[in-house]
This record gives C-alpha cells, structure tokens and sequence, in this order.
C-alpha cells in the first residue's frame, strides 16, 4: 500500500460514493445536513479520489500497559511510538487516524491528512490513561464494520489476551483487505524475568489480585511460557498475512522502526 491507490478523500467534488457515521475529527462542512433531518444523526459524504494511504493508528491502553519496570511504561512507549509513525504518514500527506481502546473503544479520530490531524492525535494521546481490562477480539469485532475503505492499520499493544480470537479477528481485517502491522511492545522484566528477590505480583487488569512468589523457582516456567506466547504470536501473524514486530521499551523504537520500514520497502520493491 504504498504510492497512489483509491482511497476516501474528503473536500472534494468528485464521485459520491456513500454515507457513514460522523466521528470527531471530520470536517463538519461535509456533513449531509438533509440524512440529519431525516434520521437526527450525523452522517459525512465520502468521495473518492486518487490519494495516498489512509491509516489508523491503534493503541492498547488498557492495564497491562501501564507496566514501566526501570524504563517507560508500555504505554507511554505505545504513545511517542504512535506520534512518531503519526508524524512520518502525515508529513507524507496521508491519512491519519488514531484508537484507543481497552474493554471498548475509547478514543477515535477519522483519518485525516489536514494540517490539524497531528495536533488533535497527539492530544488525544498525551489525554489518555491506560485502563483495567482488555478485550482486543471485543474491540476489533465492533471496530472493523466502522472501516469502510480499504486502509492501513498499525496496531501496537502488548498483545496479553487469548492469542486464537485474536488471530481469528485479525484475520477479518486481512479478509476485508485492510494491510495490518503489529508492533508488540514488551518490558524487559518481561522478557528476562529479571527479578531477584521474593516478589509481590500485582495484576494491572484485576483489581486485588496480587501473589507473593520467589521469581528463582518461577523463572524458567515463566520463560518458557512467555517464549511459547510470543513465538506463537508471531506464527498466527505470519499465517494471516499481518507483518510482525516486538519492541522492547529498553531499546530505541526509532531503530526498529527504521529497520521495519527499511524491510517493507525492499519487500515492496520486489513485488
């Protein structure tokens, strides 16, 4: 999906091509005034043209993500890494939009490429807290109806759910043609399993449930399973089209970010 290719384009005369619900973000001038005194709700005119990516910005902000260890939080990570690839779409001209969720989507702005699109995201972004549960298979199964037009969807989450609906739902967004990046944003406790000493554990999704344990009789179990959890993850993305990536909250996003766009790039030189 990169270069030129149909996309909605809003502001423009040309072809109508249909209705779909009013969210913050669009442009109130091209709400169609005469469904409103027919329905009482508010519905945008889209129109096609030739334009480039359209794409939304998807950031898990429920509890796990609140996670910081000795570094950032999953979530401020999430965060700069969402302004960030923000910020590369956007001075591109593409359109940009941006979802926050948990349970249920929280925060929603409709791609946009006008000057005001990154000043809103990042406002959003920098407003938002992470929250108690998450319900990613919920989440998307309501989301991907909403998503009209064929687009470019980044999702960046620590991906702690059940891994099959996941990938079950992941799979509807490749069938309805949308391309689909996963960024998986780890803490390095999470991945080492560094700890020394007897350890409180607190759950940062369920209230009051907490265990005190030894981390030197937990480690290789926990490791074990960690490793099986995201090589498993890895292989569903695999099977269902959607490009793969974890980082770290350690290491610099911008490197493998860098490496990552480098990758798709040549791979789509090739094709």
């Amino acid at each position: 999906m990169i270069g030129q290719h149909k996309s909605p384009f809003k502001g423009s005369s040309v072809e109508f091509v249909e209705h779909r619900q009013y969210y913050p973000g669009d442009e109130i001038k091209h709400i169609d005034w005469r469904a409103y005194g027919k329905t009482g709700h508010y519905y945008i005119k889209e129109y096609e043209e030739e334009t480039n990516l359209r794409s939304y910005l998807i950031v898990d902000c429920s509890g796990s993500m609140a996670y910081h260890g000795a570094t950032i939080s999953k979530f401020d990570y999430a965060r700069q890494l969402a302004a960030a690839l923000a910020y590369l779409l956007l001075a591109q001209r593409d359109a940009t939009g941006l979802i926050t969720f948990d349970t249920k989507i929280a925060d929603r702005w409709e791609p946009s490429s006008n000057r005001e699109s990154f000043h809103q995201i990042v406002k959003l972004l920098e407003a938002r807290r992470p929250g108690k549960e998450t319900s990613m298979t919920d989440v998307f199964t309501q989301m991907l109806p909403t998503l009209k037009r064929r687009s470019l969807i980044f999702l960046i989450s620590d991906c702690f759910d059940r891994i099959e609906p996941l990938a079950a739902a992941l799979k509807l967004f490749r069938a309805a043609r949308h391309e689909v990046v996963l960024f998986q944003v780890v803490a390095p406790e999470e991945e080492e399993f560094s700890f020394q000493h007897p350890t409180q554990f607190r759950s940062l999704e369920q209230l009051g449930h907490q265990v005190l344990a030894d981390p030197y009789r937990l480690r290789k179990a926990y490791l074990d399973k960690y490793r099986l959890f995201c090589e498993d993850l890895a292989r569903h993305c695999g099977n269902a089209g959607v490009d793969y990536v974890k980082l770290r909250t350690d290491e610099p996003y911008s490197k493998a970010l860098g490496a990552f766009l480098d990758m798709r790039v040549r791979r789509k030189g090739r094709g």
